[in-house]
């Protein structure tokens, strides 16, 4: 423990005490993020409207530990929230997440604000370490150095009503030469297979409609449990619950994607046509230096099984560009990848110097120019590419599921925002009929730009939906709820279709 002599005195507030989550990083970070506010929630406190910045009682930070300059924002945030928290009697501020995992007791030393760090593997202790730090009045540093509960047993605070992260392991067996994550998270711990369908029913008797099952590797699900066939069995014990009605999974590793998962999600109904399969690099060469077991060949036959398989399947990709001793021809080999491949969009990185990684101490770092000059040809390439196979999808008709939050222009064009059951983003015309995220509707694809689709004439069919009976249902509850003694909430995030964006997700899988 550590001590903080400017610790602000604890008072008694009036009401229920507010909190607020700043996430960062990958999906596993944004469904801990719910988890956590699940357990604030259980513990009596209530979340901040939006906009106010930190103005809230309670202020966690989740953090991520794989970009090179992951601390200097974290600082620079807990520094802003400084003199806030001098002029708020009785805030606390929580680090949690990656980096706390990796910096334990630096972060109090560097910003004796700080009230709670905690790890990776005990987020459940978050409301206990808040209220002894108020009590004893210093700083609650608790790293646990293995999972003491699987999260999923932990109450959630979901941020959708319609659609749901389902963590199927944690922790991840590879030792990619450029990711932490498995120090900090560490080995894979599977789930009981009964235990995940369990919580997939009690989410679908709740009113969601689409999964996503999470894991660092999530098609090496069983190797912990000793089935190497129980990632393609659980895909097919989902496709078997009434009402569910999308599957997706991320992220997967090209080395565990077998025969039986791609059959799986052929012949499984609600198994999505879509597909994210992290490339990172096109070079045998520089895949051997990574640590990635998989090299070019295998990577394209696995793209033309599913293709064979699943002939509309929409695939994506993460590529990281500049990696320690990438060579032009190296580079070449990943423009050649993309170009055989025809990713429907790819999540590129410029390499940066994750702390703790081998990568970061190799010889021949590439130069900021050179990869900066990568960067652009590949980007300028694939965005080519998106273009052109987004066009095949014109006069295609298509169901949307209703989205929430995806369309930031749909005010101002009097649209509203969906996803394709390829995961493709579509902006449709509002139709006539009342329409909430969660419901279905048909509609025909008019025009495509590289990142998203238009529907521009009427919607050719609505289907109401339990799930968007959900959302109404949850709308309306928390509209009538008190707020608490507070401001400000950045949305930790619905959990849209994944691939998540490139600039929030760390891209190691």
């Amino acid at each position: 423990m550590t001590s903080s002599s400017d610790r602000s005195p604890a008072v008694d507030v009036q009401g229920p005490k507010s909190y607020e989550i700043r996430t960062y990083g990958c999906q596993m970070n944004v469904h801990d993020s719910e988890r956590l506010a699940g357990l604030l929630e259980d513990a009596g406190y209530v979340r901040a409207p939006e906009g106010a910045d930190g103005d809230a009682d309670v202020v966690v930070f989740n953090t991520c530990a794989v970009r090179e300059n992951a601390d200097n924002r974290l600082y620079g945030n807990l520094g802003h929230l400084a003199p806030q928290k001098a002029k708020r009697p009785g805030m606390q501020i929580a680090v949690g997440g990656c980096l706390a995992q990796k910096d334990r007791d630096t972060i109090v030393k560097k910003a004796p604000w700080v009230d709670v760090v905690f790890g990776t593997h005990n987020i459940g202790k978050l409301p206990v370490l808040l209220e002894r730090a108020r009590v004893q009045q210093e700083a609650q540093v608790e790293i646990a150095e293995s999972l003491e509960a699987f999260p999923s047993t932990l109450p959630t605070r979901r941020e959708s009503a319609y659609a749901a992260w389902v963590s199927i392991s944690v922790g991840c067996n590879n030792t990619c030469t450029f990711c932490i994550v498995p120090a900090l998270r560490g080995k894979e711990k599977d789930r009981r297979p009964g235990d995940i369908l369990a919580e997939v029913e009690a989410l679908v008797a709740e009113g969601v409609s689409e999964i996503t099952l999470l894991g660092q590797n999530v098609n090496a699900y069983g190797s912990d449990i000793g089935d190497r066939e129980a990632f393609s069995k659980l895909l097919r014990a989902c496709g078997n619950i009434d009402g569910l009605e999308r599957v997706r999974f991320t992220s997967p590793h090209p080395r565990d994607f077998t025969d039986d998962v791609i059959a799986a999600m052929a012949e499984t109904p609600n198994a999505m046509p879509q597909l994210h399969m992290p490339l990172q690099s096109g070079s045998d060469t520089v895949l051997k230096a990574m640590r990635r077991s998989y090299r070019q060949e295998r990577y394209l036959g696995i793209i033309e099984k599913v293709r064979a398989a699943i002939p509309h399947a929409a695939i994506t990709t993460d590529i990281i560009v500049g990696f320690p001793g990438e060579t032009e021809e190296d580079f070449e080999q990943t423009l050649h990848v993309v170009r055989e491949a025809r990713f429907a969009q790819a999540f590129t990185f410029q390499y940066s110097k994750r702390p703790g990684t081998p990568a970061a101490e190799m010889e021949d770092q590439i130069p900021k120019e050179v990869v900066q000059a990568r960067y652009e040809r590949l980007v300028a390439l694939q965005e080519e590419i998106s273009w052109e196979e987004n066009k095949k999808q014109v006069g295609r008709t298509l169901e949307l599921m209703v989205a929430e939050g995806e369309g930031r222009k749909d005010g101002a064009t009097h649209r509203l925002s969906g996803r394709a059951s390829d995961n493709r983003l579509v902006h449709f015309t509002k139709p006539e009929q009342d329409v909430r995220p969660g419901d279905v509707v048909t509609v025909e694809i008019t025009y495509a730009a590289p990142h998203h689709l238009l529907a521009e004439g009427p919607v050719l069919g609505v289907r109401r939906t339990r799930a968007g009976d959900a959302w109404e249902k949850r709308n309306a509850a928390e509209a009538a709820q008190p707020t608490g003694v507070m401001l400000g909430l950045p949305k930790v995030g619905v959990p849209e279709p994944l691939p998540v964006a490139a600039n929030s997700g760390c891209g190691c899988d």
